[in-house]
Protein backbone atom coordinates (compact mmCIF):
# COMPACT_ATOMS: atom_id res chain seq x y z
CA UNK A 1 0.00 0.00 0.00
CA UNK A 2 1.46 2.73 -1.12
CA UNK A 3 -0.61 5.68 -0.51
CA UNK A 4 -3.65 4.17 0.99
CA UNK A 5 -6.14 6.91 -1.24
CA UNK A 6 -8.30 3.31 -2.77
CA UNK A 7 -7.71 1.29 0.53
CA UNK A 8 -10.31 -0.13 2.85
CA UNK A 9 -7.96 0.21 6.20
CA UNK A 10 -8.13 4.64 5.70
CA UNK A 11 -10.13 6.17 7.82
CA UNK A 12 -9.31 9.93 7.11
CA UNK A 13 -12.29 11.86 6.37
CA UNK A 14 -12.56 13.40 2.70
CA UNK A 15 -14.30 16.19 1.96
CA UNK A 16 -16.43 17.17 -0.78
CA UNK A 17 -14.29 19.95 -2.18
CA UNK A 18 -16.39 19.92 -5.20
CA UNK A 19 -19.46 22.23 -4.10
CA UNK A 20 -19.07 24.88 -1.63
CA UNK A 21 -21.63 25.62 0.88
CA UNK A 22 -22.80 28.52 0.93
CA UNK A 23 -22.27 30.85 4.42
CA UNK A 24 -25.64 31.19 6.54
CA UNK A 25 -27.09 35.09 6.22
CA UNK A 26 -27.65 36.59 9.97
CA UNK A 27 -29.26 39.49 10.74
CA UNK A 28 -27.05 42.16 12.69
CA UNK A 29 -27.06 42.13 16.39
CA UNK A 30 -29.84 44.69 18.25
CA UNK A 31 -31.17 45.19 21.07
CA UNK A 32 -33.79 43.26 23.00
CA UNK A 33 -37.33 45.00 22.35
CA UNK A 34 -38.48 43.37 25.78
CA UNK A 35 -37.49 43.86 29.57
CA UNK A 36 -35.65 40.92 30.63
CA UNK A 37 -38.05 39.58 33.85
CA UNK A 38 -35.13 38.67 37.01
CA UNK A 39 -37.45 39.77 39.67
CA UNK A 40 -40.36 37.68 39.13
CA UNK A 41 -38.83 34.51 41.26
CA UNK A 42 -36.66 36.38 43.71
CA UNK A 43 -37.60 34.97 47.10
CA UNK A 44 -39.84 32.64 46.12
CA UNK A 45 -39.84 28.56 47.14
CA UNK A 46 -40.68 25.92 44.68
CA UNK A 47 -40.92 22.45 45.42
CA UNK A 48 -39.59 20.18 42.30
CA UNK A 49 -40.13 16.37 42.20
CA UNK A 50 -39.17 14.20 39.10
CA UNK A 51 -42.64 15.18 36.94
CA UNK A 52 -41.99 18.86 37.26
CA UNK A 53 -41.71 20.15 33.24
CA UNK A 54 -38.41 21.84 32.58
CA UNK A 55 -39.75 24.68 32.36
CA UNK A 56 -41.13 24.95 35.97
CA UNK A 57 -37.76 23.49 37.34
CA UNK A 58 -35.17 25.77 39.86
CA UNK A 59 -33.52 28.35 38.01
CA UNK A 60 -33.88 30.53 34.90
CA UNK A 61 -35.48 28.97 31.67
CA UNK A 62 -35.11 29.83 27.97
CA UNK A 63 -37.49 28.47 25.68
CA UNK A 64 -35.01 29.57 22.94
CA UNK A 65 -32.36 27.35 23.33
CA UNK A 66 -34.31 24.77 25.75
CA UNK A 67 -32.14 25.02 28.72
CA UNK A 68 -31.72 25.94 32.64
CA UNK A 69 -29.69 28.04 34.06
CA UNK A 70 -29.35 28.66 37.80
CA UNK A 71 -28.86 32.29 38.78
CA UNK A 72 -29.85 35.58 36.97
CA UNK A 73 -26.30 36.54 36.34
CA UNK A 74 -25.44 33.56 34.54
CA UNK A 75 -29.08 34.08 32.88
CA UNK A 76 -28.01 37.39 31.29
CA UNK A 77 -25.39 36.09 30.19
CA UNK A 78 -26.34 33.33 28.54
CA UNK A 79 -28.97 35.60 27.29
CA UNK A 80 -26.63 38.16 25.44
CA UNK A 81 -24.12 34.93 24.12
CA UNK A 82 -23.36 33.66 21.04
CA UNK A 83 -25.46 30.40 21.28
CA UNK A 84 -28.66 32.24 21.96
CA UNK A 85 -28.09 34.84 19.43
CA UNK A 86 -27.25 31.91 16.89
CA UNK A 87 -30.61 30.37 18.17
CA UNK A 88 -31.95 33.95 17.25
CA UNK A 89 -30.80 34.19 13.71
CA UNK A 90 -28.48 36.65 14.61
CA UNK A 91 -24.77 37.31 14.51
CA UNK A 92 -22.70 38.75 16.97
CA UNK A 93 -22.06 41.98 14.63
CA UNK A 94 -23.05 45.31 15.30
CA UNK A 95 -24.16 47.70 12.39
CA UNK A 96 -22.07 50.38 12.44
CA UNK A 97 -23.62 54.51 13.17
CA UNK A 98 -22.85 56.89 10.97
CA UNK A 99 -21.83 60.32 11.96
CA UNK A 100 -25.60 61.94 11.72
CA UNK A 101 -27.20 58.70 13.80
CA UNK A 102 -24.40 59.63 16.52
CA UNK A 103 -25.02 62.86 16.64
CA UNK A 104 -28.92 62.48 16.89
CA UNK A 105 -28.58 60.18 19.60
CA UNK A 106 -26.51 62.93 21.58
CA UNK A 107 -29.61 65.61 20.79
CA UNK A 108 -32.18 63.14 21.95
CA UNK A 109 -30.25 62.45 25.17
CA UNK A 110 -29.38 66.32 25.75
CA UNK A 111 -33.23 67.29 25.68
CA UNK A 112 -33.81 64.11 27.77
CA UNK A 113 -31.34 65.35 30.66
CA UNK A 114 -33.11 69.16 29.91
CA UNK A 115 -36.28 67.70 30.97
CA UNK A 116 -35.23 66.30 33.97
CA UNK A 117 -33.30 69.25 35.12
CA UNK A 118 -36.03 71.40 34.70
CA UNK A 119 -38.74 68.96 36.09
CA UNK A 120 -36.24 68.75 39.77
CA UNK A 121 -37.68 70.80 42.37
CA UNK A 122 -36.09 71.20 45.31
CA UNK A 123 -39.11 72.57 47.80
CA UNK A 124 -41.34 70.13 46.14
CA UNK A 125 -38.75 67.03 46.53
CA UNK A 126 -38.32 67.92 50.30
CA UNK A 127 -42.22 67.97 50.54
CA UNK A 128 -42.52 64.47 49.25
CA UNK A 129 -39.77 63.21 51.64
CA UNK A 130 -41.53 64.18 54.04
CA UNK A 131 -44.52 62.75 53.16
CA UNK A 132 -42.92 59.92 52.49
CA UNK A 133 -41.51 59.78 56.39
CA UNK A 134 -44.64 60.84 58.11
CA UNK A 135 -46.26 57.88 56.07
CA UNK A 136 -43.37 55.87 57.44
CA UNK A 137 -44.18 56.71 60.77
CA UNK A 138 -47.66 56.27 60.57
CA UNK A 139 -47.01 52.60 59.77
CA UNK A 140 -44.75 51.98 62.18
CA UNK A 141 -46.87 53.29 65.05
CA UNK A 142 -49.56 51.05 63.72
CA UNK A 143 -47.76 47.85 63.48
CA UNK A 144 -46.99 48.53 66.87
CA UNK A 145 -50.04 49.57 68.15
CA UNK A 146 -51.19 46.16 66.60
CA UNK A 147 -48.10 44.31 68.42
CA UNK A 148 -49.34 45.38 71.80
CA UNK A 149 -52.71 44.41 71.25
CA UNK A 150 -51.86 41.19 70.52
CA UNK A 151 -49.51 41.38 73.70
CA UNK A 152 -52.63 42.24 75.70
CA UNK A 153 -54.67 40.17 74.06
CA UNK A 154 -52.72 36.67 74.86
CA UNK A 155 -52.09 38.45 78.49
CA UNK A 156 -56.04 38.18 79.11
CA UNK A 157 -56.50 34.62 79.07
CA UNK A 158 -57.22 35.11 82.39
CA UNK A 159 -60.71 36.92 81.87
CA UNK A 160 -62.16 33.49 81.35
CA UNK A 161 -62.45 32.20 84.69
CA UNK A 162 -65.48 30.10 84.00
CA UNK A 163 -63.03 27.59 81.39
CA UNK A 164 -60.06 27.99 84.47
CA UNK A 165 -62.38 26.54 87.06
CA UNK A 166 -63.03 23.69 84.66
CA UNK A 167 -59.94 22.91 83.64
CA UNK A 168 -58.78 22.87 87.89
CA UNK A 169 -57.28 26.01 87.30
CA UNK A 170 -57.95 28.05 90.40
CA UNK A 171 -55.40 30.12 90.57
CA UNK A 172 -51.13 29.97 91.82
CA UNK A 173 -51.15 31.12 95.49
CA UNK A 174 -51.29 33.94 94.83
CA UNK A 175 -53.69 36.33 96.53
CA UNK A 176 -53.90 39.39 94.60
CA UNK A 177 -56.79 40.38 91.76
CA UNK A 178 -55.47 41.86 89.31
CA UNK A 179 -58.52 43.76 88.26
Amino acid sequence: MASGSGSKNDFRRKWDKGKPVPPVKRELLRHRDYKVDLESKLGKTIVITKTTPQAEMGGYYCNVCDCVVKDSINFLDHINGKKHQRNLGMSMRVERSSLDQVKKRFEVNKKKLEEKQKEYDFEERMKELREEEEKAKAYRKEKQKEKKRKAEEDLNFEDDDEMAAVMGFSGFGSSKKGH
